[in-house]
């Protein structure tokens, strides 16, 4: 070895050392952080540690319950194992792990998806696990294609390596198809008639742009899939699970590899972990180990991660489980709602850099599922708790804030004596609540707290005394199926909500890919964002529909136009290098930002807008340029030290043009910001009365005050002044 090399490993065994003695530190990444910026070769050096090979798992959700389910089903079977079991999965992680020991017959890995490409050439390893890819972190890591670009990219510098994969999902399909590696599909070969989210992250083909067509769903884009243009499908298995049988006390699955077929049993409930299971048994069946030594981690598993972790607290049962994108909190949502019994939730969400700044993706959660729960109590912490919060009342969730676990606890004890616990935390959000839950479970009962009056009681009506009975509103959502990328559609619920609490009826109509919207009757018209194939489909459609929007905005129609959205009604926009022109029902035309695509515009924004009294928050994420000509205003100002805007140089976003409002806004939009919400509800009726001519009704005030403090809590970050 290189003196390099040596170097390197003195220096990982110190900081390692000083960590753990020193500063009482878990030494998850810096090791190896330090032996990479000495020897930035390090994991190639290390990796002939591993005798007989190494695996490597990779995907959005699973990655640490996988990694850790393997790696005992190996040691079952004898083999000793290296692993990053605490889920520290950059190059730095992985590179501590190897330094830990001195020899292993087989390295279990869990890698980041955008750090795949840069540990690969290095470590070569014998098998790539893929577990399925959703929307997760699009402030960092992008749209969904680029972080399959960067997995086949990582693939193709390790030719050797077999790649392992989901077949249901039909993102990790098209990696597949992608490379010449060896590849072994797996898959669950019965429909589980599960009902389905309201937001799924693939629903095109990625060969042709075709919509995808399924004979059943799993979950999510997860499914027995094919394209009815180009062939693309879902490949056969070659380890298949069936006879799936599933309670709130766990799951069953016979996986079936080639002439042998094994029953596993797990006491972990969620489809998801079949998914995981079946992972688990393809890739120890690779190694030549038995499939039959799954049933023997299974049944010993007990990480204490914080992933399905049970406690028992006051003889009481408390779950805790990792939640950080809208299909693993959709399958979270699954588990308590198919507990029975009274339960007290609480959702614990931050915002750091491992977390994405962006909470946009908290409105794609069927958090609505949960109000149909009688006995159903909610709570909200975390650094974004006052996100959470809005999130659940426009659910129909009336949710407490609560400063920790412990709080939490107390305040459902008070609430629902009876009730089983479920505290679900996204990432860094996850580490403190396991520490004190940790605490708490060893701690005599604490005295209960003391809770306000009143706390269930239904504000649904918002304190509207004035109710606007006969008046009704049909809101048009355009293409929520393809432009549904940042959470946006949860402008329609916010608008929906607000309108039925001054006793508005509401008609919803849903226009997907290949129908016609008839604007004659709209009110309202939402058009979201979305990534660039399922826009440019929807782009199609809009343009054939684009004199009927013409006259829709001559005759003052009201239209709320996000991201995406709000660059196809201009002149042009951008897809790719193409210039595609856009519906012109607004002087504006989006160009391209110098450096390209790359050159993203990121971060939290407020704007001063004539629209609203309050700063107006959000969240952007584009890379088009978007600049307004004659008769546009900016939809607002751009205030603070934060946020660019519709460019690098005008410090204004969006555009107001007759009823038409478009802004490169997320969050969503209106969640934080309900005096936009109003007035687009206001402009709407008040259409309404002039065509019927009648007179205009005030619209009755309602209680904002979470929505106000939500909006509060952002401006103090953004050291915005109100």
């Amino acid at each position: 070895m290189s003196i390099r090399f040596n170097i390197a490993r003195l220096a990982g065994a110190g900081a390692a050392w000083a960590l753990k003695n020193v500063f009482r530190r878990p030494a998850g990444n810096f090791p190896g952080k330090i032996g990479l910026y000495v020897d930035p070769m390090l994991i190639a050096d290390l990796r002939e540690r591993l005798r007989e090979g190494s695996i490597v798992i990779v995907g959005t959700n699973g990655k640490t319950t996988v990694s850790n389910l393997l790696a005992d089903a190996l040691e079952a079977d004898g083999k000793t194992v290296v692993c990053n079991r605490t889920g520290a999965n950059l190059d730095s992680g992985i590179a501590t792990a190897l330094l830990r020991t001195k020899g292993a017959d087989w390295g279990v890995l869990e890698c980041d998806e955008l750090w795949l490409a840069h540990v690969l050439p290095q470590l070569l390893p014998d098998f790539v696990v893929l577990l399925n890819l959703f929307r997760d972190q699009l402030d960092r890591s992008g749209e969904i294609d680029h972080v399959q670009g960067s997995i086949v990219q990582a693939l193709q510098s390790s030719p050797k390596t077999t790649l392992i994969y989901n077949a249901d999902d039909p993102l990790c399909q098209a990696v597949a198809n992608a490379v010449e590696n060896a590849c072994i599909p797996f898959g669950i070969e019965q429909d589980l008639k599960l009902e389905q989210n309201t937001v799924a992250d693939a629903s095109m083909c990625q060969q042709c742009d075709s919509i995808l067509e399924y004979e059943w769903y799993q979950y999510g884009q997860l499914g027995s899939y094919r394209c009815p243009s180009c062939g693309f499908h879902r490949m056969h298995p070659v380890f298949a699970a069936n006879n799936l049988v599933w309670s709130t006390e766990g799951i069953s699955l016979a996986v079936q590899y080639g002439d042998e077929q094994t029953r596993i049993t797990a006491p972990f409930t969620g489809t998801y972990m079949a998914y995981n299971v079946l992972a688990v048994c393809a890739a120890t069946a690779c190694t030549g180990t038995p499939i039959a030594r799954v049933n023997e981690a299974l049944l010993a598993f007990d990480p204490h991660n914080g992933r399905l972790q049970h406690y028992r607290i006051d003889e009481r049962t408390v779950l805790l489980n990792l939640a950080k994108n809208p299909t693993g909190f959709n399958q979270n949502l699954r588990i308590i709602l198919e507990t029975p019994g009274p339960k007290a939730v609480a959702f614990f969400i931050n915002d750091k850099e491992a977390d994405g700044h962006d909470v946009s993706w908290l409105w794609d959660i069927d958090f609505q599922e949960l109000a149909q729960e009688d006995e159903l109590v909610a709570f909200a912490g975390g650094i974004r708790s006052h996100d959470m919060q809005v999130r659940l009342k426009y659910a129909g969730i009336t949710a407490q804030l609560v400063d920790d676990a412990k709080d939490f606890l107390a305040k459902a004890q008070a609430v629902s004596p009876n009730a089983s616990f479920f505290l679900i935390a996204n990432y860094t959000a996850l580490p403190h609540v396991k520490e004190q839950l940790d605490k708490l479970a060893h701690l005599p009962k604490p005295a209960s707290a003391s809770f306000a009056e009143g706390y269930m009681e239904d504000n649904a009506e918002q304190n509207g005394k004035t109710r606007m009975h006969g008046a009704k509103l049909t809101i048009v959502h355009m293409y929520p199926e393809l432009l549904n990328l940042y959470g946006d559609g949860g402008n329609v619920i916010v608008l929906e909500r607000r309108a039925r609490a001054r006793g508005i009826e509401v008609d919803i109509v849903r226009v997907e890919h290949g129908q016609k919207a008839d604007l004659t009757t709209a009110d309202i018209v939402f058009l979201g964002g979305g990534p660039d194939r399922e826009q440019h489909l929807a782009s199609i459609d809009l343009l054939a529909q684009t004199e009927d929007f013409r006259r829709y905005v001559e005759d003052d129609g009201v239209l709320l136009a996000i991201c995406g959205g709000y660059q196809m009604l201009g002149q042009e926009w951008l897809l790719g290098d193409e210039r595609v022109p856009g519906l012109g029902l607004a002087n504006i035309v989006t160009k391209r930002a110098e450096g390209g695509s790359h050159n993203r515009l990121v971060g939290n924004i407020a704007l001063n807008s004539p629209l609203a009294s309050l700063p107006v928050i959000g969240y952007e994420n584009h890379a088009g340029r978007t600049f307004l000509g004659d008769g546009c205003e900016a939809f607002g100002a751009v205030i603070g030290h934060h946020g660019k805007g519709n460019n690098d140089k005008d410090a204004a976003d969006g555009v107001r043009f007759r009823n038409i409002v478009g802004t490169y806004l997320h969050g969503p939009l209106l969640a934080k910001n309900p005096e936009i919400a109003d007035w687009l509800i206001e402009r709407a009726l008040e259409r309404k009365a002039v065509k019927a001519g009648l007179s205009t009704q005030t619209l009755p005030p309602l209680d904002d005050s979470i929505e106000r403090a939500a909006n509060a809590f952002m401006c103090t970050m953004l050291n915005v002044h109100v």
